[in-house]
């Protein structure tokens, strides 16, 4: 299994769209909204604009996506992680994580919110990929976790 990375342009809008509609599906059903589904292509043309995106390719097949945006020195933000349905397990996700960390090398933190009540998403995020819940906070009718993950110093 061979996982890239590439890019997102304003072009792939329509390709983003239909993995972000299978990766949040679920969401959606579950709490009756989600904001990562059911985009229209200028909602995601002007979310791939603020927020930079890369589309994650799985043997040259298109399977998630990572976007992730400097909020200041040394901290980013990941606004979305999301590996359609019949690709995830396989540590795509996790991979996906590191390849922030190469591309932002610079990155002192890193923070994102989930669902708290997801547990596979909790346990991927401090599992297997490190990262510590500080906070709670709420958007409509969802509780979030905010994850934060710090670079610790090299010794």
């Amino acid at each position: 299994m061979t996982i890239e990375y590439r890019k997102a342009t304003l072009e792939d809008a329509d390709l983003l769209i239909r993995i972000y509609n299978a990766s949040f599906y679920s969401d959606y059903l579950r709490y009756g909204a989600c904001p990562g589904y059911g985009n229209s292509k200028e909602m995601m043309e002007e979310s791939i604009r603020r927020y930079p995106k890369h589309i994650i390719l799985c043997d040259h097949v298109p399977v998630g996506c990572v976007s992730c945006k400097k909020l200041e020195a040394g901290v980013y933000e990941i606004g979305c992680l999301c590996i359609i349905p019949s690709f995830q397990g396989r540590g795509i996700g996790t991979q996906a994580i590191q390849f922030v960390k190469a591309l932002y090398d610079d990155w002192k933190k890193l923070t994102l919110v989930t669902p708290i009540d997801k547990k596979e998403n909790v346990e991927f995020y401090t599992e297997k990929c490190g990262f510590q819940i500080v906070s709670t906070e709420t958007d409509g009718n969802v509780e979030l976790a905010r994850f934060v993950q710090e670079k610790q110093p090299v010794i």
